[in-house]
């Protein structure tokens, strides 16, 4: 693993321009930010050595380097995931080889599906917490101590600070930002009425297939700062009579409203970055 992320991070490195402090990884159906990279240099995750390559609708397949509120950033846009059938150590890959280039600021994002009644589809919600239920961990097997600590603590995953500053831009922007557990699950069906009521009763405010594994290789890694946003993409309640009167989720409604929450997230991502 630890020569494979070299040989990754030195490729990119040739071709990068400068090296990046600030990285941010677009879930589905998210790509406004990257039009806001200035001299942008576009590279294709098919042509660095070992990446894996994400093949679902709504990720595209590429790192894009430039500037971006006058800080030099990475911008994952797409990523793979564990149904797909990788493991969660080539799912977490890139988080390496970013932490490799130099990244200190670690932004995530995702299209998540909304378990707190009070949620809205369209709304934005800061990951305060994690819950692991894949049911493997990318840190399982042996541990290169070069790549980090055979037992990371997992206390404040996210950094308050990075938090306050978004609540910061959110209101200054008008815009409204909710804040909760974001549960990540193996996937690919969406869960079941069943599976809602007991990730509810669990604490989860918010359900996903990424973005957990991630997070734990970026500490494993001792990557300093790491914020978390999901679009809130749908809202599920379990309750059957809720069931009744919805229809069911499908990837095609999930692209869609992270599509119309995709201008929000880019202006609180935006804002964030220049408060670095």
């Amino acid at each position: 693993m630890y020569a494979r992320v070299q040989q990754a991070g030195r490729f990119l490195r040739a071709r990068a321009g400068a090296p990046p402090a600030v990285a941010v990884v677009l879930g589905s159906g998210l790509g406004a930010l990257v039009r806001d990279v200035e001299d942008a240099r576009v590279i294709p995750c098919a042509a660095v050595p070992h990446f894996p390559t994400p093949a679902v609708e709504g990720h595209a397949s590429q790192v894009v380097f430039g500037r971006l509120q006058g800080r030099y950033v990475a911008v994952m846009q797409g990523r793979v995931h564990y149904y797909e059938g990788y493991s969660l150590q080539e799912v977490t890959f890139p988080i390496r080889v970013l932490r490799a280039l130099g990244v200190t600021t670690l932004i995530l994002t995702n299209a998540g599906g909304g378990l707190n009644p009070r949620f809205r589809v369209g709304d934005l919600m800061l990951i305060r917490d994690v819950m692991n239920l894949m049911g493997d961990n990318p840190l399982r097997g042996p541990n290169d101590n070069r790549l980090g600590p055979r037992f990371p603590h997992t206390r404040r995953l996210f950094s308050p600070e990075m938090m306050r500053m978004a609540r910061a831009v959110a209101r200054k922007e008008g815009i409204a930002l909710r804040s909760g557990v974001y549960a990540g699950v193996s996937g690919p069906a969406y869960e079941t009425a069943a599976e809602v009521r007991m990730l509810r009763r669990l604490g989860a405010d918010a359900v996903g297939m990424s973005t957990v594994p991630e997070v734990l290789v970026a500490r494993h890694a001792g990557i300093p700062n790491i914020l978390g946003l999901s679009c809130i993409a749908n809202v599920e309640t379990g309750r059957p009579t809720d069931a009744r009167r919805s229809s069911p989720v499908t990837h095609a409604a999930v692209l869609a409203a992270a599509a119309r929450a995709d201008a929000d997230l880019a202006t609180v991502l935006r804002g964030v970055i220049a408060r670095l």
